[in-house]
């Protein structure tokens, strides 16, 4: 569940913003709030996962109020008429900019981004929980931290685990039986040659996944399985 509210001095706007979250499985709208300085004071004690802000607002605007926002910060959609702000509205890392008027799919798109952020963002590792798996190579069996793993890559016979430390370890394996071995939570096969760490996924597009400078794609076969493991839009 992602609890939001919901910031504008437009009454109608409100009303459009509480109809469209209502809609939305997984959205719980907490509050609304006319004025930036009422909607600042109660971020400081409740924890929230998502705020629709207008930009344009007396007293404090849209883009102050997310700036002095460093203390829990929650994920912004910004709401605004006006196009001029988009670029200053993208300087504080929102995750989408609405312009008004925006219809309901317009809203949903934006709401599937916050989604797929917040899910990537909760896939976290303990790092008191040191899992590590042990592979065959050069006829030594080594000790790999799955913490360490950057992707690992398919061959004929025979796996590469890239790590991210530059090296590589090659061990005569499946991926399929690799797979077995890593904790289901944390890995996702996304191509008949890939598997990655889902934690370390930066950003998806053109059917490609960012894993810092490097880029794996996604397998047509896999695209489904990707989408819903990371609760993407279809």
């Amino acid at each position: 569940m992602i609890k939001c509210i919901a910031v504008d001095d437009e009454p109608l706007a409100l009303e459009l913003m509480e109809s469209y979250i209502s809609q939305v499985p997984g959205l719980e709208l907490m509050e609304t709030f006319s004025d930036a300085i009422s909607a600042w004071g109660f971020l400081q004690k409740n924890p929230i996962d998502l705020v629709f802000l207008d930009i344009q607002m007396p007293d404090i605007t849209g883009i102050q109020l997310a700036k002095s926002m460093n203390h829990r910060q929650p994920m912004i959609i910004f709401t605004t008429a006006y196009s001029k702000y988009a670029v200053e509205g993208f300087s504080v890392d929102a995750v989408d900019y609405l312009l008004k008027p925006f219809d309901f799919n317009r809203f949903l798109e934006a709401v599937n981004k916050a989604i797929n952020y917040k899910t990537l963002s909760d896939v976290t590792v303990n790092p008191d929980d040191d899992t590590a798996i042990f592979v065959k190579s050069d006829y030594q069996n080594l000790r790999i931290s799955t913490r360490e793993i950057l992707f690992i890559e398919g061959f004929d016979d025979y796996i590469r685990i890239h790590l991210d430390s530059g090296k590589s370890i090659f061990t005569l394996m499946s991926l399929k039986c690799i797979l077995g071995k890593l904790p289901e939570e944390q890995f996702l096969r996304v191509h008949r040659s890939y598997i990655v760490p889902i934690r370390k996924i930066q950003r998806i597009y053109n059917q490609r996944i960012q894993l810092g400078d490097k880029e794996i794609p996604i397998g047509k076969s896999y695209i489904d399985s990707v989408k819903k493991t990371l609760n993407l839009k279809k």
